[in-house]
């Protein structure tokens, strides 16, 4: 049997296991099987690759996106250019393994943004500053869009939140949460922005989707805001992982 997984720590709000087990079963894939592998520590992944020798790829997720990359033979040239990834392809070859990395969060950002750009759109903010926010700032740079990137401490290149004021909200149409608040079970949590500077021009895309409409989603909604959950992008990265992972020329 192939088996295939998502690494990273918790995994208590990721729905991949739940989406490839329907994948598998709708389209009559058999013996495949996904699962969640929850590693405390990245040093486990060695462990996991040797027993599990079955394993052909697995996702990654928080927080190990960036830190994968010392355990890799190849990757990819887009991924190293964003310095993320969230893709391991897993290659048994005469008892050595290699492993490939690749960044499908591209693909699914891009699929969910694209209906929304349009020559009005100029100016994006973009929240946190972790792998998912250099996949996001690559999407958006490469589509034409100045970005300004907040972390909660000011860094060369990056606000804080402090700098989340109306003459930036007036300029910006689209503001994307790279972070994990929000995220299931703190589902009343939300990025501590002034919200009642937000109208119908901007945009709200939540890379979250436990719940698939998070309070960052609905305090955007309550001021006419136009949202997007991050249930798209996962399909749509969902969907690159698989294509990954069974292209032999990959």
């Amino acid at each position: 049997m192939r088996k295939f997984g998502l690494i990273g720590y918790p995994l208590g709000h990721s729905f991949s296991k739940t989406y490839f087990a329907g994948k598998f079963q709708n389209e009559n894939i058999e013996d495949c099987a996904y699962d969640n592998y929850p590693l405390t520590d990245l040093n486990q992944l060695q462990k996991l690759i040797i027993e599990e020798p079955d394993l052909c790829g697995l996702n990654v997720t928080i927080p190990y996106k960036s830190e994968i990359f010392r355990y890799l033979d190849v990757t990819e040239n887009e991924a190293k250019e964003i310095g993320a990834v969230n893709v391991l392809k897993i290659k048994r070859l005469d008892g050595k393994v290699k492993l490939y990395g690749f960044n499908s969060d591209v693909t699914g950002i891009r699929d969910t943004l694209l209906p929304y750009i349009n020559s009005d759109l100029k100016h994006a903010v973009v929240l946190g500053t972790g792998g998912s926010s250099k996949a996001v700032c690559y999407v958006l740079k490469k589509l034409g869009l100045e970005v300004t990137q907040i972390s909660r401490i000011r860094k060369p290149g990056i606000s804080d939140y402090s700098d989340l004021n109306s003459q930036l909200f007036d300029k910006t149409g689209l503001i994307i949460n790279t972070t994990p608040v929000g995220m299931f079970p703190d589902i009343e949590s939300k990025p501590d922005i002034n919200y009642s500077l937000l109208n119908q021009k901007h945009i709200l895309f939540d890379l979250v989707y436990n719940p698939e409409k998070t309070s960052f989603l609905k305090a955007g909604e309550e001021q006419g805001c136009k949202v997007l959950s991050g249930l798209k992008m996962l399909h749509s990265q969902a969907e690159r992982a698989w294509k990954i992972w069974n292209d032999v020329n990959l």
